[in-house]
């Protein structure tokens, strides 16, 4: 098994705690008590990317639940799901329902869609959709979002995981009645070049700084920075911000492949 997922394996994380891997970009491995999800995992070895895959898809083992927050190849890595579900044969895999019915790498019965403001209760883990705003808030005629975060409630910890975002009326609010302990925020930011190439922006560091700040979480890690030429940010700036900005927030940044114990005091 790889070493990542075999360590995960071994840990049992106790109440109000969570274990945590970045595995680059905005891809989370999260784990509370027996239950280990995976976020936006990207696997597939891109010779673009900065950062090699850190598990291969073929052993991409002892996942119960895979979400996926929106179709792009970083986040709904078609390239690998069919191997990871092959790997995890018991894992659910959730998406946004506005892409549900385009997934056809593995069986539609181990498929779920949720949409902004819905909630999914899974055993003991409660998910809500939450629209994200990708570089605009869209929405189809039919009232369905392509870019979601998702609010999980697990092990006695909330936690939010904004997929690729940017700050948008009413979302702080949203979170602030979600009061997550924890929150995962792309920090990379958006200018016109990257517009005008197709790539399309995120949250600077500072405004992921500041909804962190305004939403009183307890920890705040810093995300999707380091995969792409052309489209990173030095995470150090939106720490060196948290911590004079927000003292009372623990800004952790998880170097990829690190697994962190997040004990959240209440």
């Amino acid at each position: 098994m790889n070493t990542i997922l075999n360590t995960f394996s071994e840990l049992a994380p106790e109440k109000g705690s969570l274990a945590v891997c970045r595995l680059g970009q905005h891809s989370f491995l999260v784990k509370g008590g027996n239950t280990l999800i995976a976020i936006d995992p990207y696997l597939n070895n891109n010779p673009k990317r900065l950062i090699p895959p850190l598990i291969n898809a073929e052993e991409f083992a002892g996942i119960d639940l895979i979400l996926c927050t929106h179709d792009h190849s970083d986040h709904i890595d078609r390239v690998s799901l069919a191997a990871m579900a092959k790997a995890s044969p018991d894992a659910l895999f959730i998406f946004p329902e506005a892409v549900r019915r385009t997934i056809t790498e593995i069986p539609a019965e181990r498929i779920i869609g949720i949409n902004d403001g819905e909630e999914l209760e899974i055993d003991d883990i409660i998910i809500r959709g939450i629209a994200s705003a990708h570089e605009f808030l869209d929405r189809s005629d039919n009232g369905l979002y392509p870019y979601l975060g998702y609010v999980i409630s697990m092990n006695d910890v909330c936690f939010y995981h904004s997929g690729d975002c940017c700050v948008y009326d009413g979302l702080a609010a949203l979170l602030k009645d979600a009061e997550p302990d924890l929150m995962m925020l792309p920090i990379n930011g958006r200018d016109a070049k990257r517009y005008a190439a197709g790539c399309i922006g995120n949250m600077t560091y500072q405004e992921a700084a500041d909804l962190a700040g305004w939403c009183w979480t307890k920890c705040v890690i810093p995300a999707h920075y380091d995969m792409f030429p052309g489209n990173t940010e030095d995470p150090q700036l939106f720490l060196d911000y948290m911590n004079v900005k927000y003292p009372q927030i623990k800004a952790e940044k998880l170097v990829p492949g690190e697994i962190r114990i997040l004990k959240i005091n209440r």
